[in-house]
């Protein structure tokens, strides 16, 4: 689909998302070489936006698998809706009686059921889950997992069996491969180390924190209505922020909320007030938000004529 990185890159900045280009390059040796692609990094630095915007980009569907500490196979896989088996099987009680009144023995009876066994242990009682949405679907997706570094060890060992194979057994009906293979993007946070199969299975990418003119044209680009000077000055704050020992650094996605606040606020100059009364929207923790303040103070705010930097 896609011949060059710089093809890649392109299509990515049409969905409006600006990629380095380790990203693209990533991206490109994953997609041709049909491998998963692990993103780890800070949370809201742009991995879980760089598969919906590659599903976008690829016309296809973007299936999540959400993870999240106790997630097991059944609930990642599917669920067999055994209220509406037995439903069916209260439902057609008279047919399976006229079905079975010439047999004359028990032996021929469970023959004759035998016969009729697709009918109840078929798909229709199968409610699937995202991974079998991805491995079954009639057409190409893009399956996220999301924030694998959640999910337990055991959870990512079933894991790897369905990333090498893309084929899953149901003991109810049996093996389903994939009709086709999924673009798998896995993303992680870090909050613990991953195992090294799965890292071996994977193309790894590490997505940190833009530099000052990457971000400056991510909030440009996202939030046009931003006046330009005011988006330098809120850029070169977010920057600042992230300099100091904080518990929680303010991710993109926080600058980006930051940014349409002002717009929201008719903001014209980050003067100290502002900054002041708008930090919550960043920081997400009372002791980073007075260190903040703290440092705000130091370097002076409105009193010299500087914003915080």
């Amino acid at each position: 689909m896609f011949e060059t990185v710089e093809s890649v890159r392109q299509a990515l900045d049409e969905q409006q998302y600006i990629a380095t280009d380790e990203i693209a390059t990533v991206l490109f040796l994953a997609e041709s070489l049909g491998k998963p692609l692990l993103a780890e990094g800070p949370a809201g630095v742009g991995k879980t936006e760089l598969s919906k915007a590659w599903a976008a980009v690829t016309g296809r569907e973007l299936v999540r698998l959400q993870c999240y500490e106790g997630l097991d196979e059944s609930k990642a896989l599917y669920e067999w809706e055994y209220a509406k088996q037995m439903l069916y099987t209260q439902l057609l009680r008279d047919k399976l009686a006229n079905l079975l009144t010439d047999t004359r023995s028990l032996a021929e009876a469970a023959d004759r059921l035998g016969q009729e066994e697709d009918v109840f242990f078929s798909d229709r009682f199968l409610l699937p889950r995202p991974l079998l949405r991805a491995i079954s679907s009639d057409q190409p997706v893009v399956l996220l997992i999301d924030e694998i570094d959640r999910a337990d060890a055991e959870f990512e060992a079933f894991l790897l069996e369905v990333l090498s194979d893309f084929q899953v057994s149901i003991p109810e009906i049996g093996t389903v491969i994939a009709r086709h293979r999924p673009v798998v993007f896995l993303t992680s946070n870090n909050t613990r180390e991953l195992s090294e199969a799965l890292k071996r299975r994977c193309l790894y990418l590490y997505i940190d924190y833009p530099d000052a003119d990457e971000e400056l044209r991510i909030v440009q680009l996202k939030v046009p209505d931003l006046a330009p000077e005011l988006a330098r000055q809120a850029v070169e704050v977010v920057q600042s922020l992230r300099a100091l020992d904080l518990k929680k650094n303010p991710s993109v996605s926080e600058t980006l909320d930051w940014a349409r606040a002002l717009v929201t606020l008719n903001t014209r100059t980050l003067d100290s007030q502002t900054l002041d009364t708008t930090l919550t929207v960043l920081l997400k923790y009372e002791a980073d938000v007075e260190r903040a303040r703290r440092a705000l103070r130091r370097v002076g705010g409105e009193g010299n004529g500087r914003t915080y930097r």
